[in-house]
């Protein structure tokens, strides 16, 4: 017989934590239990400074009062609207506004509800556009080397994060991979776009040379891979991509799920970088994290290639019973409208040198190998520990959370820094201080 007895309150057995090490979690667990601006709150009653916007996501900060006031409001008028054969107005003004802040003419906007869910989109509309396009042999995808795009099947079969591939047998056939971009020979200690590395580009030649241009569909990066561990796009690498894809009749996908939203000071990374892809997918910072949203935008050529035959009949048999929820379009609109009147892109923009002076200034502290600083986003690779990979990285989140009041993330031994828009100079001071404390810690 089933036992229906309650769970032991503050029982941590029955989550399975994603991408977390949950034995070790859970014999000392990092509990946070509010949100404020720039700061979590722990259990214990300790303020944490929150040096990555959350997940890369709350980049207007925590619990800000507009954003809290709308999603409340909109659960006590409309909690749910099926997006299927209906709509509700929000979701058209969302799409508006979104459409209005990216460049050229990436007019129409596909909702979803992740960056996983934006990716899988992404890639099955420009299957899709081929196949309609009367280019039914351009099935190949082209993705690259240590790049992450989500976690469904698409995603890491495009993506070339080893560790989020290598347990799930087969993935998706024809897909091909660029080198990434990162040598730290040539490239340590830059700041915003390295000089050296735009050739690589040169690599979609070759590949589409070995396959014919007739059997591929698109091409996706993300402008700066940022899961990684912060690799910059070189100079001219992505405007070169787009002249190959341009040359062949290849689709361009940005995949701009973290650094969408002002995080690299501006809209998206595509304005920062003159280059208008095909697709931009987007995540994260659309609604500051609070309410999960995203989704996909394309260009106006793309979706009015769908629009044809009869009127009555689907044009794309795809979706999600939660795209375009409610609580998420008023989370969206409010989130645009405060990063708008409080100019955060700009913000960001604005405090970038001050930023990337803070934190170069640990180039000499123990084990430090590379700083990569961009727009507000920093990374310090560490040496890693001998025998151990990554074993210095988790120790410093921990000592970061425990001993310097600071929740910060790794990626592998490398330590990444994405603070909320809203972070102030004397706040990147401390921040940078405290991840200075961390690096000697674990030293």
């Amino acid at each position: 017989m089933t036992d229906m007895s309650p769970a032991t309150p503050n029982d941590l057995a029955a989550w399975w934590m994603p991408f977390t090490a949950n034995r070790s979690f859970k014999a000392a667990p990092r509990l946070i239990t509010s949100a404020k601006d720039m700061h979590y709150f722990t259990a214990d009653g300790r303020k944490i400074i929150d040096s990555v916007a959350g997940l890369w996501c709350c980049n207007a900060g925590h619990q800000r009062d507009t954003i809290v006031a709308a999603i409340r409001e909109q659960a006590g008028e409309l909690d749910y609207a099926p997006p299927f054969q209906f709509g509700h107005p929000k979701a058209f003004r969302l799409a508006t506004k979104i459409a209005d802040l990216a460049p050229g003419d990436l007019d129409h906007v596909f909702f979803v509800n992740s960056g996983s869910e934006a990716v899988d989109t992404a890639l099955k509309i420009a299957l899709a556009y081929q196949n309609i396009s009367g280019q039914g042999g351009r099935q190949r995808l082209i993705g690259r080397e240590r790049g992450y795009h989500g976690v469904g099947f698409g995603g890491i079969s495009v993506g070339g994060i080893v560790s989020n591939r290598k347990m799930f047998g087969l993935l998706l056939n024809g897909v091909d991979h660029l080198p990434h971009t990162y040598n730290r020979e040539k490239q340590a200690f830059t700041r915003g776009e390295p000089d050296w590395g735009a050739h690589l580009a040169d690599e979609l030649e070759r590949i589409v040379a070995l396959h014919d241009p007739s059997t591929i569909a698109a091409v996706i990066v993300e402008p700066m891979a940022g899961s990684t561990g912060v690799l910059p796009p070189p100079k001219g690498y992505l405007q070169k991509l787009r002249a190959i894809c341009d040359k062949y009749g290849l689709l361009l996908i940005f995949d701009e799920v973290i650094s969408g939203f002002g995080r690299l000071g501006f809209a998206f990374a595509a304005e920062r970088y003159g280059v208008t892809p095909d697709i931009i997918c987007f995540a994260k910072g659309v609604t500051s994290g609070t309410v999960p949203m995203g989704g996909v935008i394309v260009r106006k050529h793309i979706h009015d290639a769908f629009m044809r035959g009869p009127d009555h009949m689907i044009e794309l048999f795809h979706g999600y019973t939660y795209s375009a929820h409610p609580l998420a379009c008023a989370a969206g609109l409010a989130a645009l409208d405060l990063y708008e009147r409080e100019h955060l892109f700009e913000r960001a923009r604005d405090l970038e040198p001050k930023f990337g002076n803070a934190f170069h200034a640990l180039r000499d502290y123990p084990n430090v190998l590379d700083i990569r600083t961009i727009g507000l986003v920093a990374a310090i690779d560490l040496a890693p520990t001998e025998g151990s990979p990554g074993l210095r990285g988790m120790r410093a989140v921990e000592k970061a959370y425990y001993d310097a009041e600071l929740l910060t993330r790794v990626a592998g031994d490398t330590l990444v820094v994405t603070p909320p828009l809203i972070v102030t100079e004397a706040q990147i001071e401390e921040i940078a201080a405290k991840v200075g404390r961390v690096i000697r810690l674990v030293e």
